[in-house]
């Protein structure tokens, strides 16, 4: 299933029940846009609210299936602590969960499969700059202006 957001396509995928992925793709596959899941419909309806920048605190997210190590998830779980229009660092989360790299915290958010939702685009360097994110520094610029109140 294919979402159309004011800074590019993003593809969602389900395992029928919880929302299972949902990145940024340049190029869209010959995906059926036709299923009709639930989950499709609540994910659709949570970006709405976002990229109008009308998220709360009590919008609800879609149920989440997310897959990989248990370092990966312990990072990916963090992340959703991470406050709307907040932004933490690479380094305060590894200090959070008892890790001294801010790498293998970086490695590990890189894997992110739900963006957006799951809110990789809220860590940044050390330094406060925007550093990685699979969907690209440009978006994730985009991202943090709708969080700030402001359009991109």
């Amino acid at each position: 299933m294919h979402y159309h957001s004011p800074i590019g396509t993003i593809e969602l995928s389900s395992d029928g029940i919880s929302l299972t992925g949902l990145h940024f793709v340049n190029e869209v596959d010959d995906v059926d846009d036709a299923i009709d899941l639930a989950v499709f419909r609540q994910t659709s309806q949570w970006l709405d609210i976002y990229f109008s920048g009308r998220m709360t605190d009590t919008t609800q997210a879609p149920p989440l299936r997310l897959e990989g190590t248990p370092f990966q998830k312990k990072v990916w779980s963090q992340l959703l602590t991470i406050p709307y229009g907040k932004t933490v660092t690479y380094g305060a989360i590894a200090k959070r969960i008892g890790c001294r790299s801010a790498q293998a915290v970086a490695g590990a958010i890189s894997r992110n499969p739900v963006s957006i939702i799951v809110p990789c685009h809220r860590v940044v360097g050390a330094d406060g700059k925007l550093t990685g994110y699979a969907g690209g520094i440009g978006r994730k610029h985009s991202l943090l202006c709708i969080e700030d109140g402001g359009l991109f």
